[in-house]
C-alpha cells in the first residue's frame, strides 16, 4: 500500500470518467502519468442533462470559460425546478438557486415570512428571492461581481467531448479498448492492472472506477458492497428520449409527477431532454413508455431507451488503491441534479487527499467518511419530496406517503413543522433556502414562528418585507429575456445529430 503514485488509470469514459480525466491532468499532470481506458463500442447512460451551481468550483479550477463550455454543449442556464403535482394534483411550485430574503442573526428570513403571512403582508415566498422570480419571468443575465446562483442545462454527452479535448491537450493518454479482466496483486488485493479483450496489460498504481453501473472494479472485483436505499427510493426504471425544440428554452427544469414517477423535461438550446422515471412495481415499461410519449413536446429525435437501476451507494467508495466516481459508486435519480455534483465531488475530494507516497488507511477512511456524509444528505433531501405529500390517487404515492424514513429527515421534518428551524451542518449541499422551499413546497407549513420577530412593529415588519420584495423586482426588471441572452452569450456551436 505505500508504493508511490505514479500512475493512474481511470476504467471508463463518460461524464465520470472525462471530468476526471480533465481534472488530473490540468491539476497534477505534470507529476502523474494519467491513462484513461474506454471502448467506444460501449454507450454511456448520459441522460443527466441537468446541474446545479456547484458546477463553477469545478470549471475555475480547471481555468475554463463558461461561455466555451455553454456553446460546446448546447447549454442554456438553469435558476431551478419547478415541480408539478408533487404537493397534490393541479399543485406546483418551484425549487429556486439563490437565498430566500434577508436571515437576521437568530433566525432565517422564513420567520419573518411566517409571521407577515398570518397579518397577510406577503405575497409568495419566492418573490422574496432574485433567481425564483427571474426563472418564472424566463430572465436572466450574467453581470459583473453577482453570485453564482445559476447552473446548466447541458448535453452530457457533449460535455464529456469537450472534457475528452481539454485532457488531451494537457498531456493525458486515452487506450481504446474493452476491459476483459482486472488483474490484482496476490499479497494485498490490490489492484495491479486491467487486461484488454486484445491482450493488453494497462497496470497502475492507482484506479479510478468509472464503469457505470457494472461497477467492474469497485464492485465486481473488490466486492466492496452496496447499501440498499430502494425501500427509501422505489423508483427503479428510466425512459430518455430527446425532442426537437418547439419554444424557446425557459431557465428552469421541469419535474412532473405521474401516478408511479415523476418525469423531466430539460430545455437545451436546439433540442429538449425527456424522461421519465418510475418504479417497476406499479407500472410496466410499455406503459411508461406510453405516458412518456404522450406528455412530450415536438417530435423526437431518439428511440426511447430503458435504463434499470437500484438506488443506493457503496459502502466504501475509496477500497483499496481503487476510487469509484460517478455511477460506480451509486445511483440516487436524478430529481435535484446531483450526479454531475457527486462525480466533481469526488474528484475534489481524491485530489485533496492525493495518497502521493502511497495508499494510507486515515486518508481512505476520512475520503469515505465524507463521502457518506454528502450522500446521506442527498439521499434525505430526495426522500422528502416523495414522502411529504398530499397525494393519496395511486398505490405508489400512499406507499411513499406512509413509508418509514431515515431517523435523520424525520427531525428535520419534526423541527420545521413545529418551529420553522432549518439547519446547514458542515459540507451538507443543500443549504436552508433550498430546504424551505421544498418542505413549503410540499405543503408543510411551520406552526410556529421565532420570537424574535415579534419585537418588529407591524409597520416595521410591513416595510421590510416591501423593501426585499422591491429590491428583488427591480433587479429582475433590468434583465433580458432568457433565451436573447443565450443567443448573445453563448450561443450553441454543437453539431446535433
Amino acid at each position: 500500500m505505500n508504493k508511490s503514485i505514479k500512475k493512474v488509470v481511470i476504467a471508463g469514459g463518460g461524464t465520470a470518467g472525462w471530468m476526471a480525466a480533465a481534472a488530473f491532468s490540468k491539476l497534477m499532470g505534470k507529476n502523474l502519468d494519467i491513462v484513461l481506458v474506454e471502448s467506444d463500442d460501449i454507450g454511456t447512460v448520459g441522460v443527466g442533462e441537468a446541474t446545479i451551481p456547484t458546477l463553477h468550483i469545478f470549471h475555475r479550477l480547471l481555468g475554463l470559460k463558461e461561455q466555451d463550455v455553454m456553446a460546446a454543449t448546447n447549454a442554456t442556464f438553469k435558476l431551478g425546478i419547478q415541480f408539478e403535482n408533487w404537493h397534490d394534483v393541479n399543485k406546483d411550485y418551484l425549487h429556486s438557486f439563490g437565498f430566500l430574503g434577508k436571515d437576521c442573526w437568530a433566525c432565517g428570513f422564513q420567520h419573518f415570512w411566517l409571521k407577515g403571512k398570518q397579518q397577510n403582508m406577503v405575497s409568495e415566498i419566492g418573490d422574496y428571492c432574485t433567481e425564483h422570480l427571474a426563472a418564472r419571468q424566463g430572465r436572466f443575465a450574467v453581470l459583473p461581481n453577482q453570485d453564482y446562483n445559476h447552473a446548466y442545462h447541458m448535453d452530457a454527452s457533449l460535455y464529456a467531448k469537450f472534457l475528452r479535448k481539454f485532457a488531451e491537450q494537457h498531456g493525458m493518454t486515452r487506450i481504446e479498448g474493452k476491459i476483459a479482466d482486472v488483474l490484482q496483486h496476490d499479497d494485498s488485493g490490490n489492484i495491479k492492472a486491467l487486461q484488454l479483450e486484445n491482450g493488453d496489460i494497462i497496470d497502475g498504481d492507482l484506479f479510478i472506477d468509472c464503469t457505470g453501473f457494472k461497477a467492474l472494479l469497485i464492485e465486481q472485483t473488490l466486492n466492496t458492497g452496496f447499501e440498499d436505499w430502494s425501500h427509501w427510493l422505489p423508483c427503479d426504471s428510466a425512459i430518455a428520449v430527446q425532442t426537437e425544440a418547439v419554444q424557446q428554452p425557459i431557465p428552469y427544469t421541469r419535474s412532473i409527477a405521474h401516478q408511479s414517477g415523476w418525469q423531466w423535461r430539460i430545455p437545451l438550446q436546439t433540442r429538449t431532454g425527456n424522461g421519465l422515471v418510475f418504479c417497476s412495481k406499479f407500472i410496466s415499461d410499455a406503459d411508461a413508455t406510453e405516458l412518456l410519449l404522450n406528455n412530450i413536446e415536438g417530435q423526437p429525435i431518439n428511440q426511447p431507451r430503458v435504463i434499470k437501476f437500484k438506488t443506493g451507494t457503496r459502502r466504501q467508495h475509496w477500497n483499496k488503491n481503487c476510487v469509484a466516481v460517478g455511477l460506480s459508486a451509486g445511483f440516487l435519480e436524478p430529481l435535484e441534479s446531483t450526479s454531475i455534483h457527486m462525480i466533481q465531488r469526488s474528484i475534489v475530494r481524491l485530489l485533496q487527499l492525493f495518497p502521493a507516497h502511497g495508499v494510507i488507511q486515515a486518508d481512505v477512511d476520512e475520503f469515505n467518511q465524507q463521502t457518506k456524509i454528502e450522500m446521506d444528505n442527498i439521499r434525505d433531501f430526495i426522500i422528502l419530496h416523495y414522502k411529504v405529500t398530499d397525494r393519496e390517487d395511486s398505490r405508489f404515492w400512499r406507499y411513499c406517503k406512509n413509508m418509514p424514513i431515515p431517523a435523520s429527515l424525520q427531525h428535520r421534518i419534526d423541527m420545521f413543522s413545529q418551529s420553522g428551524k432549518v439547519y446547514k451542518y458542515g459540507n451538507e449541499l443543500f443549504g436552508e433556502s433550498s430546504w424551505i422551499q421544498v418542505m413549503m413546497g410540499q405543503g408543510l407549513l411551520p406552526k410556529e414562528y421565532h420570537p424574535i420577530v415579534d419585537l418588529m412593529e407591524p409597520a416595521e415588519l410591513q416595510s421590510f418585507l416591501n423593501n426585499i420584495k422591491a429590491t428583488v423586482k427591480r433587479k429582475v426588471d433590468t434583465l433580458p429575456a432568457h433565451h436573447d441572452f443565450v443567443q448573445h452569450y453563448c450561443k450553441s456551436t454543437a453539431m446535433q445529430g
